[in-house]
């Protein structure tokens, strides 16, 4: 299996280079597209800025990989494997950090940028709604104060006709006091339920301005004139808001009620006996205390209307695609993974070679040179071999040549029988010449 395992190893030798290669150019063309998007200026220096980048993520990947690739699986030791892990782990939050997130941007950089901008309408669909609600508030108040309006319109109907209130008939000073309470809080309910009139036409505009604003998000083309026409509905929208806002009637209500009691005149009795000017008195008391009663109540009312929060029309902030990426990252998920595996799939590929070389050194022994010899290690040796052997040669027939005796051996160095200077076959031996190829 050990065979089957290096033969395999080195088949895919080529295919794993070919890989990471492809997997770092679609990392680095993704970069471009990404970083394109952060980068300001003329079109030229945003293309080659863009490009230099691009170029630059796409030689650190490949570096990167093919390093650990090529030494991570030959590692056998804890601390070793565990440093090398631990750098697998540096870069590749390094490769994330440079490269994965602006893959994300092109991925998914439109689709962020209309989330983006759906989100803003729902806050400011939410603003309209809260400003539509303020306005409206002192419309509750109407009924409280047409009824009042109408106690005191009743009363002075049968004052004047029957003397309810003081036992005399007539238009007389208590009938008169109860007619002008009346109109007065008729005219506070007329401008209150005037004030309907502008708050629907308010709300129905900032309607109209938010269904612009959708068509835009939901539109097909490039997002960027988009979201320029987008930025300009908003800065509109945001404007309606807050004429919404003043339109509300509760501070003119207030001022009204207050008004009831700070300004209330007596009138003089005008009854024509002593009897009957002091049941006159005796009623406009019992009026004005009717009608401080009303108007505090009616301030009371008020005032809870203006304690409410007011509302801030958010501002609409224009962001590029990676910033909007990372701001709602959590809605493209698929998009990050796919952006973050381009980039570390090849950790997957190491992981494998770690495991298959694991393998093979379990089935067969590391240290055996047989087992690691390739032909051109074998060509080599006995290269070497030959060599070694013209040089004994060579050095032997030297020394006999010098004229050394037969009976004189290097005493200091013995010579083998099969290479001593007298063997006759020594003469046979013919120089090798290593232009000629080697018979196998």
């Amino acid at each position: 299996m050990a065979k089957a395992l290096r033969n395999g190893v080195s088949a895919l030798e080529a295919t794993t280079k070919v890989t990471l290669a492809i997997l770092a150019l679609a990392s680095g063309i993704y970069t471009y597209l990404g970083v394109r998007g952060l980068l300001d200026g003329t079109a030229n220096l945003v293309f080659f800025g863009a490009v230099i980048y691009s170029v630059a993520v796409s030689v650190g990947i490949y570096a990167f990989w093919s390093y650990l690739i090529r030494f991570a699986p030959h590692l056998r030791s804890a601390s070793g494997r565990g440093l090398l892990f631990l750098a697998i782990g540096l870069g590749s939050v390094m490769i994330i950090a440079m490269s994965s997130w602006l893959n994300a941007a092109a991925l998914a950089g439109s689709a962020a940028l209309e989330q983006h901008l759906a989100v803003t309408i729902e806050d400011y669909q939410q603003d309209l709604s809260e400003a539509h609600n303020n306005a409206l508030a002192a419309q509750s108040l109407l009924p409280d104060i047409q009824l009042a309006a109408d106690r005191f319109q009743r009363l002075s109907r049968e004052e004047e006709a029957s003397g309810a209130l003081t036992g005399t008939s007539g238009s007389g000073t208590v009938v008169q006091l109860l007619r002008q309470m009346s109109t007065q809080l008729d005219g506070l309910a007329r401008e209150v339920e005037a004030s309907r009139t502008p708050v629907k036409q308010l709300f129905e505009e900032g309607g109209e301005q938010l269904n612009r604003m959708r068509r835009l998000v939901s539109a097909s083309g490039p997002i960027a004139p988009r979201s320029d026409a987008f930025s300009e509905e908003a800065v509109t929208l945001t404007g309606v808001i807050s004429a919404l806002q003043e339109t509300s009637i509760a501070p003119s209500v207030k001022r009204a009620a207050d008004d009831l009691t700070r300004s209330f005149i007596a009138p003089v009795a005008d009854g024509s006996t002593q009897d009957l000017a002091s049941r006159q008195n005796a009623m406009v008391e019992r009026v004005r205390d009717a009608v401080g009663g009303q108007g505090e109540a009616l301030s009371e009312a008020a005032n809870e209307i203006l304690s409410r929060e007011e509302v801030k029309p958010k501002r609409f902030v224009p962001i590029s695609a990676p910033e909007a990426v990372l701001r709602y990252a959590n809605d493209f998920l698929p998009s990050w993974a796919g952006a973050i595996s381009i980039d570390l799939m090849p950790a997957v590929l190491i992981f494998i070679l770690c495991i298959v070389h694991a393998a093979i050194r379990r089935e067969e022994d590391p240290d055996a040179f047989e087992n690691t010899m390739t032909a051109a290690d074998m060509v080599q040796a006995l290269s070497l071999f030959d060599r070694l052997q013209d040089h004994r040669r060579d050095r032997y027939r030297t020394e006999f040549d010098r004229g050394r005796s037969k009976d004189e051996p290097d005493r200091n160095e013995p010579v083998p029988d099969e290479m001593h200077p007298d063997d006759p076959k020594i003469a046979q031996i013919k120089p090798v010449d290593e232009r000629e190829p080697r018979r196998r």
